[in-house]
Order: C-alpha cells, then sequence, then structure tokens
C-alpha cells in the first residue's frame, strides 16, 4: 500500500520503518525536510515531502505527532475525504506528569480522536499505536507472546485494514467499537507510561487474555 505518515518524530520514524520493511511504499510528511535526512539514509525507497505531499500519495494516512498539534496537522494535509487516517496521537498536556502520571487536555467522557473525526468527518479514523512505545510499534518481541493492540473507528472496512498492518506489525488486535471508544483507548497510553516515570521501565506492552 502507499502509506503516508505525518509526522517525522520517534512515532513516525518508527513506524515509517516498519512499513518500509514490510514492503510498503512510504512517504513521511514533515514541516522540516533537514530533520529526515538521517533516515532518508537509510531508506532510499522512502521519500520525505510536506504533509500535502505525503497524504495524496497515501492510501492510508497516519497522524503520528503531537495531540496538540493534530489537527493542524492534518488541515495541512489537505483533501482527506475518503482516506483512513491510523490515530497514534494522545492528548498529552504541555505539563510534566504527577506522579508519574501524564495530563491529559481531555476529559473521561470525550477523546482526541472524536474531536477529530468530528472536525474531519470524511476521513476513516482508527486508532492505533498510540498505547506503546515507539521502540515497540513494529515485530515487539515479548517472552508472553503477542502483545494486544487495541484499537476502534466508525468504519469496518478501515478497522480491517489496520488490522491486516497489526498483524505484519506483529500484533493481535482487538477492535473496541466505534469512535467512542477512544475514551478508553486514549488513556492506555497514561498507565503505559506509569512504569517509565516511576521506575524507568519501558519495554512492556498491553495483552487481552480470555
Amino acid at each position: 500500500m502507499n502509506i503516508g505518515i505525518i509526522g517525522s518524530g520517534d512515532v513516525g520514524q518508527s513506524l515509517g520503518d516498519g512499513f518500509v520493511k514490510h514492503g510498503h511504499s512510504v512517504t513521511i510528511g514533515t514541516r522540516d525536510t533537514t530533520k529526515l535526512a538521517d533516515w532518508a539514509a537509510v531508506h532510499p525507497t522512502a521519500k520525505v515531502a510536506s504533509f500535502a505531499e505525503a497524504a495524496a500519495h497515501a492510501d492510508i494516512v497516519v497522524l503520528a505527532v503531537k495531540g496538540s498539534v493534530a489537527s493542524a496537522a492534518l488541515k495541512a494535509c489537505g483533501k482527506l475525504d475518503g482516506k483512513i487516517v491510523i490515530d497514534a496521537c494522545n492528548p498529552i498536556a504541555d505539563a510534566p506528569p504527577i506522579d508519574g502520571v501524564l495530563q491529559f487536555t481531555t476529559g473521561p467522557n470525550e477523546s482526541l480522536m472524536e474531536q477529530l473525526q468530528k472536525e474531519f468527518p470524511a476521513a476513516r479514523f482508527v486508532k492505533a499505536f498510540n498505547s506503546v512505545g515507539a521502540a515497540l510499534m513494529v515485530n515487539p518481541k515479548f517472552a508472553g507472546g503477542k502483545p494486544t493492540m487495541f484499537i476502534c473507528g466508525n468504519d469496518a472496512a478501515a478497522k480491517k485494514s489496520v488490522v491486516t498492518i497489526l498483524d505484519q506489525f506483529g500484533w493481535e488486535s482487538y477492535d473496541m467499537g466505534t469512535a467512542v471508544a477512544a475514551r478508553a483507548i486514549e488513556p492506555l497510553c497514561l498507565l503505559w507510561c506509569l512504569p517509565g516515570f516511576r521506575e524507568n521501565k519501558w519495554n512492556h506492552a498491553f495483552k487481552l487474555l480470555t
């Protein structure tokens, strides 16, 4: 597939690594192309471009920016009608954690993805990759087996496409329902980060046992 990644930070680069590894055509969108010079040097088949160019190229758009700039980044992408948008963002506030708990800009009865879906109604949002660190997003290895990636979104076909990617990336998927479920999935970021901030332990992921 043609993948357009919006964001050039650790998450964008790690997911870019994964998509290249699994044979997809990748364009990373960034506001500063010089930031990706080293990444581009080791991925000669990938392209570095503007947000708009990356989105125009894409069958699937991957949103991998700070939650506070997610809306602005999508506006810079131009027309998103019908495109699948994998939302890997979290609504993390620009404030330090309290006893290891990050602060969010959203409350318990709202989510960033719901806000984005409302603002960009023609796009097909799927929440994924927000509940684990960038270093573990692609083919993580755990003694306990495949970890679980919780996803949600309003479009069943879009979620099916994302599950295919997650399979390639070494995850089992669990569909939690419509975009409203992002109210529960986004806070998993807070839980995932707690051992890191409190004990400097970052090598873990969630698994649903049934």
